[in-house]
């Protein structure tokens, strides 16, 4: 005969399981068409099989909710969908640029950067992006959003993070580049380094914080508020030095590189990946292919150089307008080489240059500039997903990865446009966003 203790503890053990039993309920998704795995072929009718926030199976045709006792079932029978898209590079404290943004950094407070970040996040996540890697903001918001977003305290995309970008001192990085110099005194610089052991330290700084990778800047850059250009300002043992502190610690190396020098410089001390590349040249192409790395060409910028200097011809310094004019003139040119060499290839915006929410504007313009709608698509998916080192959990919807989904009215490989468009958005099997 039982007794009272053992009478309470069968209670209990029941009631852990119908809880249990609950909180690992089914939820089919059925979906006219499914391309689950970009890059291979598309599937017609299909069922994803979610529980727990990952996928379970993928299975032809639309299931009966019968065959799982208590499945929820989500109808996209007229929709098409795929994978989560992913963000290869933004920067989700501003949509704010040029003599806008100077004045912001020094009249905003931290706690409105933080607030910005979050609304700039929820309009990317609501874009269909369900996975960013921001890199580089200045006082760690987007390092403590990502674990904010992690912790599911608000909504937004999962967040890979470079905490502050690295650069030598006047180098592209420097954010007292363009103040007076008593406002340069307000201005942190643990983010500059000179010579190899102070590289060493500036990536040593960054780990400490918990960065997810490292970002650092061998060139000078569109945006930067000096004349100085866009090749080379960094020497070789600086950049082996914070590209082998990185990988000692296990991160990857994502450089900001524009003219061939520093491209070059970043590809044979063994970067991950180079963001923008646009002078990209033949010894540039030879070191992807040997290296394996990722190009990032971040084609969007010039969307919002055109839109603010529409609205207001005097948006930037001289210095820096008369870049921003050749980069528009020569977009597209290094994407081009890349896809016709073989270099492997990650989507990337630069949001934050450009508008975030319209993340998906850059798929026109890889079409644009000489790929496959099936290979853009790949390029945000699989592709990103791997040089992000997160392929195990996100990229393509296979048993075992997150529940990161996106649906949209018309068929991607046919018109990439619509992905401009997205009517559904699950991520981590979570409804964010549902258009019938």
């Amino acid at each position: 005969m039982p007794t009272p203790i053992h009478t309470f503890l069968a209670t209990a053990l029941l009631a852990l399981s119908i809880n249990a039993s609950a909180d690992t309920a089914v939820t089919l998704v059925h979906a006219g068409h499914l391309l689950d795995r970009p890059g291979q072929a598309p599937r017609g009718a299909s069922t994803l099989v979610l529980r727990d926030g990952k996928v379970l199976e993928v299975l032809d045709g639309f299931v009966n909710p019968e065959r799982y006792a208590g499945a929820a079932v989500i109808d996209l029978r007229n929709r098409y969908v795929l994978p989560g898209l992913i963000d290869s590079h933004v920067h989700l404290t501003s949509d704010r640029a040029g003599i806008e943004g100077q004045l912001a950094g020094v009249t905003d407070s931290v706690a409105a950067g933080a607030y910005e970040a979050q609304m700039n996040a929820r309009k990317t996540l609501q874009a269909g992006f369900t996975t960013v890697r921001n890199l580089g903001d200045g006082n760690g918001i987007t390092l403590a959003l990502r674990d904010a977003i992690a912790r599911g305290w608000v909504q937004g995309p999962r967040i890979i993070d470079a905490g502050t970008s690295i650069s030598t001192t006047s180098g592209h990085m420097d954010g007292r580049l363009g103040y007076s110099d008593w406002v340069q005194h307000g201005v942190a610089t643990t983010n500059l380094c000179d010579g190899p052991e102070s590289c060493r330290k500036a990536v040593r700084m960054q780990i400490g914080r918990g960065v997810d990778v490292i970002k650092i800047a061998t060139t000078g850059g569109v945006n930067s508020v000096i004349g100085a250009g866009v090749n080379k300002q960094m020497f070789d043992d600086e950049a082996k030095s914070l590209i082998e502190a990185a990988h000692l610690y296990g991160k990857k190396v994502a450089v900001h590189a524009h003219g061939a020098s520093g491209i070059n410089l970043a590809l044979a001390a063994g970067a991950d990946s180079i963001e923008h590349g646009t002078l990209l040249d033949d010894e540039g192409v030879k070191l992807f292919l040997k290296s394996g790395a990722y190009y990032v060409p971040t084609l969007s910028t010039i969307n919002g150089y055109k839109e603010r200097i529409a609205n207001n011809p005097d948006a930037y310094p001289p210095a820096v307008r008369a870049k921003i004019d050749w980069r528009i003139g020569i977009t597209g040119k290094a994407l081009r080489q890349a896809h016709a060499r073989g270099i492997k290839i990650a989507f990337g915006t630069d949001a934050g240059v450009s508008k975030h929410g319209r993340n998906a504007d850059e798929f026109e313009l890889m079409v644009q500039f000489g790929m496959k709608p099936a290979e853009a698509i790949k390029a945000a998916t699989v592709n990103a997903a791997d040089l992000l080192g997160i392929g195990a959990v996100a990229g393509s919807l296979e048993a075992g990865k997150s529940a990161d989904l996106i649906a949209v009215g018309g068929d991607p490989l046919a018109d990439v446009s619509v992905l401009k468009r997205v009517a559904f958005v699950m991520k981590a099997g979570e409804v964010v966003k549902h258009q019938q």
